[in-house]
């Protein structure tokens, strides 16, 4: 049975997607999904969007701010410009969105239903009762503002949805999946993602069952109106400092800090430290010759490389999604500027890869998967930079690579005077 199964802070941020960063995510969070279906199925891509581990490294590696809550927002966005119109193809399709859009989800599962053969009317009720499990059964302090539900040609499916606590300035983000859920009331979340703020009311939880049954009774026993003057007089009448409720067992916890800049503790490095050295190693050779797209240098192999492991990676890969921004950087200049030539490069060969794929020419899409299992070999060996040097070449090197952020475009370094 699915269950919840693990939690993250999640810093609360405004702002928008500026419109050359948002088209990029769209083309690369396509190309990206078209990876993973084609090598592992449409299952298997749900089960990943249904992984907050996994989702959060995919919108870092996308460049989008690698720790705040806009990822979830802007990843959900780019997915539903770029999957839907090529659903018929992918047999995938993303409904809802944030604010507006949410509401929107019953009708657009109809439609999509109505196109795919599957039973849009029965997921609508599916989308409506996740919505009322996380905004009212889990009561943890966060409003429901954003409902994204990922549907396949067999309907199956996957939620996203995220709350929001404005007081505390942090935002909450639960991961559904249909596979094994049994009941929207018993245990259901595959997994729940937000800042630990201390006992949450989880009326959802299997060990609830005696409580939702007991509401009921009472419900059925007192009347609504005396239900809620009895609830009012045991809360005037509670003690304070008394013993608290036992709360519930640990469970794993993506704790994403309140820093912008990306440090040292956010990042594995013997993982950064394979990765480049895969792809100084493997790239020259097996991308020049093999991939034959002009301009692919050693930096866009290196995002490749990172881009590899989110598409190939196993889910103890993603414990640090701060190492996935070291790809595309982030639009406000933390861990430094979106190298857009680097981008673009990078789009362009995975696309070509997975067009030659889909033709039965799977040998680019292979050299790319084995940058990740190079990377892998080459962890325990290899040593490398600290992470601080290699952010500064890449803040030396942003204006050749295309630099840009939400502040403009990075400006040439002055060269040095000769002493």
């Amino acid at each position: 049975m699915a269950r919840r199964s693990g939690s993250a802070d999640l810093p609360l941020h405004g702002g928008r997607v500026p419109a050359w960063l948002g088209e990029r995510m769209t083309r690369l969070g396509t190309v990206m999904s078209e990876a993973v279906i084609h090598h592992y199925g449409r299952d298997e891509y749900l089960a990943r969007l249904a992984n907050p581990f996994w989702f959060q490294s995919f919108g870092a590696v996308m460049g989008m701010d690698w720790h705040s809550s806009g990822i979830t927002t802007s990843v959900i966005g780019a997915l539903k410009r770029g999957l839907n119109p090529r659903a018929a193809e992918l047999g995938i399709r993303v409904c809802g969105g944030r604010g507006t859009q949410s509401r929107q989800t019953p009708a657009e599962l109809a439609a999509g239903g109505e196109q795919a053969g599957f039973d849009g009317v029965a997921l609508a009720r599916a989308s409506r009762l996740v919505a009322k499990v996380d905004s009212a059964a889990v009561q943890d302090g966060f409003d429901l503002y954003l409902h994204g539900f990922f549907v396949s040609d067999e309907g199956k499916w996957a939620i996203v949805q995220q709350g929001m606590n404005g007081e505390r300035r942090s935002a909450r983000r639960y991961h559904w999946l249909s596979e094994g859920l049994e009941s929207f009331v018993d245990s259901p979340h595959a997994a729940i993602e937000g800042r630990r703020q201390g006992i949450i009311l989880n009326l959802a939880d299997r060990r609830a069952a005696a409580s939702r049954g007991a509401q009921l009774d009472l419900l059925a026993t007192l009347g609504p109106e005396r239900l809620a003057k009895e609830a009012a007089a045991v809360e005037r009448s509670a003690a304070p400092g008394g013993a608290p409720a036992a709360a519930e067992p640990m469970l794993p916890h993506l704790s994403m800090p309140d820093h912008h800049d990306v440090r040292a503790g956010d990042v594995i490095l013997r993982r950064l430290r394979g990765t480049l050295a895969a792809a100084a190693e493997a790239g020259p050779k097996d991308f020049a010759e093999l991939l034959l797209v002009p301009g692919v240098g050693a930096r866009t192999v290196r995002s490749l490389a990172m881009v590899a492991e989110v598409v190939h990676g196993a889910p103890a890969r993603f414990s640090d999604p701060a190492r996935f921004s070291l790809a595309h950087g982030g639009k406000d200049r933390h861990p430094f500027p979106v190298p857009t030539k680097v981008y673009d490069k990078t789009i362009g060969v995975l696309k070509t890869a997975v067009e030659q794929a889909k033709l039965g020419h799977d040998e680019k899409l292979d050299a790319i998967r084995r940058l990740d299992e190079q990377a892998r070999r080459l962890e325990a060996h290899v040593s490398g930079p600290s992470l601080e040097a290699h952010l500064a070449e890449e803040r030396a090197r942003s204006n050749d690579y295309g630099g840009r952020s939400v502040f403009g475009w990075e400006p040439a370094v002055p060269a040095a005077k000769p002493a």
